[in-house]
């Protein structure tokens, strides 16, 4: 037979035609965009280009717009983000699972390796006890704030407007960039660190936040008479309560951690890819799409794998430390 030629396994001439296609995609994007008018601008051209060529200028919003109202509470265009993650999320669950084979196909293969891989994570910190009963939440955590950044990308997210009671508004917006998300998140987060560990340690997990043992050990001595022991004592006591308080403090710091690490990292692409679309209108954007999946995965990661850690020190007995 004769030997193919060609590039990754396609013709020339259709590699020629790709490229060619390729370049005057790029170069009518850029020309549509500001920079290219611009530049065109400095040779005395003008060109009008068809409206839905360009690209409006980025006006972003921090606050959520509220899209309707249900029961009296609003219903923000961020919320219908998180709900569409939710639903998508049970719909791949429940195809996935509905028939499951002992040979998977594509995306039960897809599914189990994921969830596999997030599993595998559980146990090789927190061990195979530990982890099988964090699994679910540290799971939990990553699929919504993944896929909360990778559906967000998809078309209809910021770009659908609707008019509603109080103004034109977004009808969709990526659940990240919405603050009382990654809040929400950070106190889901919070709450679970602090009942497995009450679960597993009881009334000594408050130990490292209240421990006046050596205080009150210091103020016996000194009615005891051994005032040298007893300054010592109490000298301790004060550094180990002030080190409690400090423990309980970075408690709730780690929520604060968690929602701005979050929110201003996805609210930061949100921004990028508004920018750039702006700049060079379509095409030049591609590429950081490819960009916010990546750090989609590294956020999802990140908050999920905080949690296993919280996790996984809280549970650990206080007084097996060294001090």
């Amino acid at each position: 037979m004769p030997e193919k030629k060609g590039c990754l396994g396609c013709s020339f001439p259709l590699v020629i035609g790709l490229v060619v296609v390729f370049l005057v995609l790029f170069i009518l994007s850029f020309v549509a965009g500001p920079l290219g008018e611009g530049l065109l601008s400095v040779f005395g051209i003008s060109l009008d280009f068809p409206s839905w060529l360009t690209v409006d200028r980025p006006d972003p919003h921090l606050p959520a717009e509220t899209v309707f109202h249900l029961f009296g509470f609003p219903i923000t265009n961020s919320v219908l983000g998180a709900w569409i993650t939710i639903i998508f999320l049970v719909g791949v669950s429940y195809i996935v699972t509905r028939r499951m084979k002992l040979v998977p196909g594509r995306l039960q293969a897809a599914f189990e390796f994921l969830i596999g891989w997030v599993y595998d994570l559980c146990t090789s910190v927190a061990g195979e006890k530990n982890g099988r009963r964090f699994f679910p939440v540290v799971a939990t955590i990553f699929l919504f704030v993944g896929f909360n950044a990778w559906l967000a990308l998809l078309p209809g997210f910021g770009s659908i407007t609707i008019h509603t009671a109080e103004g034109e508004a977004h009808l969709l917006r990526a659940a990240n960039t919405d603050i009382n998300m990654p809040l929400a998140l950070a106190l889901t987060s919070f709450v679970f660190v602090e009942f497995y560990g009450l679960r597993s340690l009881g009334f000594r997990y408050l130990g490292k936040f209240f421990n006046f043992g050596e205080f009150i050990k210091g103020v016996k001595l000194l009615f005891q008479g051994k005032v040298k022991d007893s300054i010592f004592g109490i000298f301790t006591g004060a550094i180990t309560i002030f080190t409690g308080l400090l423990e309980g403090l970075s408690e709730f710091i780690r929520i604060i951690s968690l929602t701005f690490r979050l929110f201003g990292n996805m609210t930061a692409g949100e921004i990028l890819l508004l920018v750039v679309a702006f700049l060079i209108p379509w095409l030049f954007a591609i590429p950081f799409y490819g960009l916010e999946l990546l750090i989609g995965f590294i956020q999802a990661i990140i908050f999920a794998g905080l949690t296993l850690i919280f996790l996984t020190v809280a549970i650990e007995a206080h007084g097996e430390e060294t001090h």
